[in-house]
């Protein structure tokens, strides 16, 4: 290799794969890099074809070798993998697990928080997708399954979806399935799936479990800080599926601040406890509505989340009361145009009642400690 060739190939090694989050050196995408009488030539091998990141990937090659050989003296052949390089490619990046296999068990260092509801009509989608956000803009590398398969919603919280309400598809490599990314956040939902956005699922125990699943185990979230799933209302059978493939989840239950609300929410931080799963707090969503004259209106009441957490902690460990977000037009808003109010109206007072749970959240460590390993010492 001679030096300009070296120098251009660390100089790709900037150029990022947008779907799967890595240098493109480290992908095994750079075929060859060939030094030319004018320059120099660089070959990238696409994973599949018809790959939506084409463009972006070529030209960020091409802007990366011109650094070294100046404007106009890069050439850039594009080609695919084959299907050999492709497997060795989906299997690196899986560590040797195989599909099927999920990532987040005991021994992964992923914080896994599962947002769940007694019922629906809570806010609990929303608030759930403007939590991932606000700790990806902390900096953290966060998913987001949107495990609530019949009432699917994530895709159109984040904006995306298109003018006919289509979610964004995900992009398959061989078995693995690479999520769209939205505000930093990576994204699954059974509704990119769906060729008619109002198409309904009705599907039973099983086939949620295997969906669940395959969420889990085939798309490929890269090394996360966090995962937060948006969980159905209720305590049904993905609840339970949750328990049995996320053991380790800890388990975050939104409720209203009508105290009937309470008996219903609190039977969901119950099902969790007999999965085995740990609930960390209670939100507090619609906690009241700010008057022009500075007063709030209790238009649902008051006290349903500190009696939640109450009941929660008397039943077990201590369940904290993480935050209380207010009513506000600005949160309806921004779902509805899948505008995250955290990012589009920081300033509001809902919108630094969620990012304050994400601080609280973000602050928490990544670590095995309290975790069982699968391991007994002879």
């Amino acid at each position: 290799m001679t030096d300009l060739e070296d120098r251009v190939r660390r100089a790709l090694a900037g150029v990022i794969d947008p779907e799967i989050r890595k240098p493109i050196t480290e992908l095994d995408m750079v075929a060859h890099v060939v030094e030319t009488a004018t320059g120099v030539e660089v070959g990238v091998k696409l994973t599949i074809v018809g790959c939506p990141a084409a463009d972006r990937i070529e030209r960020d090659a091409r802007v990366a070798a011109e650094s070294v050989v100046g404007d106009g003296n890069a050439v850039v052949a594009i080609s695919v993998m084959t299907p050999a390089e492709r497997d060795a490619l989906t299997e690196r990046l899986r560590g040797g697990r195989g599909p099927r296999g999920i990532p987040f068990g005991a021994d992964s260092l992923t914080r896994v928080y599962a947002i769940t509801s007694g019922k629906g009509g809570v806010g609990k989608s929303t608030l759930t997708a403007n939590l991932a956000v606000a700790l990806a803009a902390r900096g953290l590398a966060v998913g987001l399954v949107d495990a609530d398969v019949h009432g699917f919603s994530i895709p159109g919280l984040l904006g995306l979806v298109d003018a006919d309400g289509h979610a964004a598809k995900p992009t398959r490599v061989g078995e693995m399935i690479l999520p769209p990314v939205a505000h930093g956040v990576k994204v699954i939902s059974i509704g990119m799936f769906l060729d008619d956005p109002r198409a309904a699922v009705a599907w039973r125990g099983p086939m949620l479990h295997r969906t669940l699943q395959q969420f889990l185990g085939d798309v490929f979230f890269g090394d996360l800080d966090v995962l937060v799933l948006d969980l159905p209302p209720g305590t049904g059978d993905v609840a339970i599926s949750v328990g049995q493939l996320l053991p380790t989840a800890e388990v975050i239950v939104v409720t209203t601040p009508q105290p009937a609300a309470a008996d219903v929410a609190e039977r969901s931080g119950v099902v969790a406890r007999q999965t085995g799963q740990r609930v960390i707090g209670v939100i507090e969503n619609m906690a009241g509505l700010a008057q022009p004259d500075g007063s709030v209106l209790d238009l649902f009441g008051s006290g349903g989340g500190a009696e939640v957490a109450r009941r929660l902690s008397e039943s077990g460990d201590d369940v904290p009361l993480l935050a209380q977000v207010p009513l506000s037009i600005a949160l309806r808003a921004g779902g509805d145009a899948g505008a995250p109010i955290v990012e589009s109206t920081p300033d509001d007072p809902a919108a630094r009642a969620i990012d304050a749970v994400a601080a609280h959240l973000a602050s928490r460590p990544r670590g095995l400690a309290g975790k069982p390993l699968g391991m007994s010492v002879r």
